[in-house]
């Protein structure tokens, strides 16, 4: 359980004990501090990301081609995903990771409005933009990112890594960098495409949203309420995971992608096999 501010920042959350055992932790620490590990791991994680961002893109496509106003452009972004998740597998430094990533968000968030079909005009996107976001459909984003990074923190802490030590989002203090890490491959497939529902659906309007100072918005009680029903109601969808090819609660894919993950840092497995939409 985790208690937030009407902003949406992290004040404190409920938890048992720490799982797992020193081993793998110490495991960890070895490996967050090998730049070549580190480096690899986060190219499979980005390259994943990246992957889905362009799947989320293909759906729309499918489905609304007829609401789609610039279809060359469409075609172009989409290549550049390409490109990109190309680009990913040869970087050699984690600064140029990071600049690839930030590329391929400002390409996929460029067409995110595009993927918004409600009428009314408080929701027309713009790019992303946050600490603090200035209007809704970014507003509903922090808030869906803020959850989806908790679950993540929460999963890892069950099978027994450390959620602060990262391997691509470097040590900082009260970051939780390795839930920001494995949270990556997770952000179109649980927040982006929740978000883009709610607001396509009309389950949020105009009327959920208020000024709160200089440029700065922030949901209602009542859409907070609306956006953790849907949520939760999310989280109890099942699918067929790509790697165990078995049917699991949505909400479970952190934990399994957590689960993974320590089986990769223990030897147990040759890759880590990232989450990928199918």
């Amino acid at each position: 359980m985790c208690f937030l501010t009407p902003n949406g920042q992290f004040l404190a959350r409920v938890t048992g004990r720490v799982n797992g055992n020193v081993l793998l932790r110490r495991r960890q620490y070895r490996f967050a501090d090998d730049h070549n590990w580190s480096l690899n791991l986060s190219k499979v994680m980005i390259g994943g990301k990246i992957l889905n961002s362009r799947k989320i893109l293909d759906r729309f496509r499918r489905d609304h081609l007829q609401m789609i106003q610039d279809i060359d452009n469409y075609k172009r972004i989409a290549s550049l995903l390409d490109n990109d998740r190309y680009n990913v597998s040869k970087c050699e430094k984690m600064d140029t990771l990071r600049g690839v990533e930030g590329d391929a968000a400002n390409a996929y968030f460029s067409l995110f409005g595009q993927m918004i079909t409600s009428k009314e005009n408080i929701f027309a996107f713009n790019g992303r933009n946050r600490r603090p976001p200035k209007d809704p459909t970014n507003c509903l984003l922090s808030f869906v990112y803020t959850l989806l990074a908790h679950e993540c923190q929460s999963a890892l802490e069950t099978v027994g890594l450390d959620p602060y030590v990262g391997f691509m989002h470097t040590d900082r203090p009260g970051r939780i960098s390795l839930a920001l890490d494995i949270m990556e491959e997770f952000r179109g497939y649980l927040a982006d495409r929740l978000v883009l529902s709610l607001i396509n659906r009309g389950q949020v309007t105009a009327n959920d949203f208020i000024e709160n100072g200089q440029e700065n918005i922030i949901m209602t009680d009542s859409c907070k309420k609306t956006v953790l029903s849907a949520w939760q109601k999310r989280k109890k969808e099942t699918i067929t995971h790509p790697y165990l090819k078995e049917n699991v609660y949505v909400g479970l894919l952190p934990y399994i992608q957590a689960m993974l993950l320590a089986r990769y840092i223990r030897g147990n497995l040759d890759g880590y096999p990232v989450f990928i939409i199918q």
